[in-house]
């Protein structure tokens, strides 16, 4: 049998007030039907909470016993409720998100000030990882939702879409391409390619499309991050096949975008979560400002 919650809450309300009839108004019952809740209660317990006469009510002795209980209870449900209600009204709590680093590096910092503005009391945390494995970090429930590059169709999984970006040729204005504005991937023989590897979701796009052009799959130089391929080109090393709204240009004023054609390849960067898993307010909040701003500026 299960605790009659209503009961406890009429009981505490009755000894409170000292009537029934008060106490049914308070609650807006009948009489009838607050005895009825108390009755319940007292079956559930099998002692009698009330000694009645026709004059007043009072507590019998093991009420007495059981009122600070159930003065506790009552305290602890309402509280635990209004902030349950406060979490939702107000969407506190704590976010954890994966993210590809390139999104974290360049555009997470203009979101998370807005975040922050809007919901000072709530914790964020960032899980920056590569490609599939912030889509593994979502499927998994380490993150209540992530950013990523789209994949094949998941039933397990929604996306919305934030955009779409041509792959293009990072290189530094004193290399021999920086004067050209596309050049084909059959025509990247001979220049030294930083290209990304590891769980990098752009890989498979990249190799792919060298090996269609005849050339090797992998760049002379591969690393993990968008971070550390910019790095080697500033340094002079190479040419770095990277997205274009990786916005390079914007991170060394001596870059030059070449856009990589014949074919044209562009990847899709979503917003993810799980199906049929409800994001929490607070998640659902942070989820909701993502899409707003970076759909801007990704536009």
């Amino acid at each position: 049998m299960k605790l009659p919650a209503d009961g406890v809450q009429a009981f505490v309300l009755i000894a409170e007030l000292g009537s029934y009839h008060r106490a049914a108004e308070a609650l807006g019952l009948t009489q009838t039907a607050l005895t009825r809740r108390i009755q319940k209660l007292e079956g559930f317990l099998g002692l009698t909470l009330f000694d009645r006469t026709t004059r007043a009510v009072r507590l019998s002795s093991v009420g007495s016993e059981f009122l600070p209980l159930a003065t506790r209870l009552i305290a602890d449900f309402t509280q635990g409720i209004e902030r349950l209600r406060a979490t939702s009204r107000l969407s506190v709590g704590d976010v954890t998100v994966a993210m590809l680093q390139s999104v974290a590096f360049r555009q997470l910092p203009d979101v998370l000030n807005a975040y922050a503005r809007d919901y000072p009391q709530n914790r964020v945390q960032i899980l920056e990882r590569s490609g599939v494995l912030v889509t593994e970090a979502v499927r998994q429930g380490e993150a209540d939702f992530g950013i990523h590059i789209q994949q094949d169709d998941d039933a397990d999984l929604i996306e919305d879409q934030l955009m779409r970006d041509p792959l293009v040729l990072v290189c530094h204005r004193g290399h021999a391409l920086a004067g050209t504005e596309a050049i084909r991937w059959a025509d990247l023989s001979g220049i030294d390619l930083i290209t990304l590897g590891g769980a990098s979701g752009n890989r498979r796009l990249v190799e792919a499309e060298l090996t269609a052009a005849g050339l090797p799959g992998r760049g002379r130089f591969v690393v993990e991050s968008t971070p550390t391929a910019i790095a080697l080109v500033s340094a002079g090393v190479g040419a770095a096949i990277l997205p274009a709204a990786s916005r390079a240009t914007s991170v060394v004023e001596e870059f030059v975008e070449v856009l990589l054609t014949e074919p044209v390849i562009h990847r899709t960067i979503s917003l993810v979560r799980r199906r049929n898993v409800s994001l929490t307010p607070a998640a659902s909040a942070f989820y909701t400002v993502l899409k707003t701003r970076l759909s801007v500026v990704f536009a």
